[in-house]
């Protein structure tokens, strides 16, 4: 890797829009734009970790083209699962190509575009407010959007930016912690309530075993408890207004994902379990292809029945060719090989090499809280194949700038 040592904003600006697309909700061109970026900054050579960490979602794709039975799928949707099974492999090759035209001000220039984007999502919610008079928890999540998972990250960095080397001044940094905290927090999502804890609590160092951490960690488990054991006497109701619509959701969240058995006559009981019902139907639905395609999947364009019709998004559709699961669709695709070279890849993603680089040692901090939050995501929602969401790139980023970093000092030494 060639070091240089120097920002160009044309590039920061190229970042920006690469972490910002995926919140206009169109993958097409999401994809158009990350594969752009990917070809205006090629580099003639890659390290070997990087290369083998990629390699692994390389090799899921590659299962699934070779598990694909063409002559049985339509065409249309093995384009479409070849563009969303190449997008964490753009994404990475993307972040970890562009760190070294950011590398200067790295963690600084992701911070101030989170801020910026915070303040762009806080502008439509209040337009939501005012013209669509969107005061419910569900009108303000249609308006403003689902999650943001960029949003955790930049506030994990501003409020560790001395860590980061991100220079702030005091009025800066509140500022900057209070936007990006109130917009992260008025997606209502549970998932990024999650992955501010887990990021907040790998910084801190808490997810390396002593004493310190497992004081904490029990803590965080019983204020837990307590707190779902207030929501469950409280009993909010489905179709309640303003927060209590949130704290069903939070109630009904330990079984949505994990539920065995569900009621498909029942509304309420399939709506809510939607994600188990996903679950249960592309396992059985595996079951009958035979040992083959448990294996190595059914391929490229291989759909899930649902057995009824849904509302997706604004579509009414029955058979489905990604679910909200990445654990799911990877097993659809690429049988358990690909489920076992996903997991492996969230290993590699924990196991990071030591550094004895003070920022070098936060980055691993940060990618240890990152392979944590990948279980969860991965199995709630897609992780990196969802379309709307960004860390694929971020994690390129930081694996790009630990090796810069520690080729420089290498060279200073």
């Amino acid at each position: 890797m060639k070091i240089i040592l120097q920002s160009n904003f044309f590039y920061q600006l190229l970042l920006a829009l690469c972490l910002a697309v995926p919140y206009m909700g169109s993958y097409e061109i999401t994809f158009v734009l990350w594969g752009f970026t990917v070809l205006v900054t090629l580099q003639k050579s890659y390290s070997v970790a990087f290369v083998k960490y990629l390699s692994c979602f390389i090799l899921i794709l590659l299962i699934a083209f070779l598990s694909t039975k063409f002559e049985g799928h339509n065409l249309f949707f093995i384009i479409r699962d070849i563009t969303y099974l190449l997008k964490p492999i753009l994404g990475l090759v993307l972040g970890y190509q562009i760190c070294k035209y950011n590398y200067q001000k790295a963690f600084g220039t992701i911070a101030n575009i989170g801020f910026w984007i915070s303040r762009i999502h806080l502008v439509f919610l209040l337009s939501a407010v005012v013209f669509f008079k969107a005061y419910t928890v569900n009108d303000l999540r249609l308006h403003g959007g689902f999650f943001s998972d960029f949003e955790i990250y930049a506030l994990i960095l501003i409020l560790f930016h001395k860590e980061f080397n991100i220079e702030l001044s005091r009025k800066k940094f509140y500022v900057m912690a209070f936007t990006v905290g109130i917009s992260s927090f008025l997606y209502l999502s549970r998932t990024n309530f999650i992955q501010f804890f887990i990021l907040f609590f790998a910084l801190k160092g808490y997810f390396i075993l002593n004493k310190r951490a497992i004081i904490a960690i029990l803590s965080v488990i019983g204020i837990t408890i307590i707190g779902y054991t207030a929501i469950l006497y409280i009993n909010p109701r489905r179709n309640g207004e303003g927060m209590e619509a949130f704290l069903y959701k939070i109630k009904v969240a330990p079984t949505e994902p994990f539920k065995s058995k569900i009621n498909t006559e029942d509304y309420i009981d399939f709506n809510d379990n939607y994600r188990s019902v996903e679950t249960i139907n592309t396992l059985k639905q595996m079951k009958n292809k035979g040992a083959e395609s448990i294996v190595f999947g059914a391929g490229l364009g291989s759909k899930v029945d649902l057995k009824q019709e849904v509302y997706l998004g604004d579509m009414k559709i029955r058979f489905i060719s990604v679910m909200h699961n990445a654990l799911m669709t990877t097993y659809l695709k690429s049988g358990i090989i690909g489920i076992i070279i996903l997991l492996f890849s969230i290993y590699l993603v924990y196991n990071q090499p030591k550094s004895s680089i003070p920022i070098n040692q936060n980055i691993n901090l940060m990618l240890v809280g990152t392979a944590i939050f990948l279980v969860v995501s991965n199995w709630v929602l897609m992780g990196y194949y969802f379309t709307e969401d960004s860390k694929s790139i971020l994690v390129g980023f930081f694996m790009a700038y630990k090796e810069i970093t520690q080729k420089v000092t290498d060279r200073v030494v």
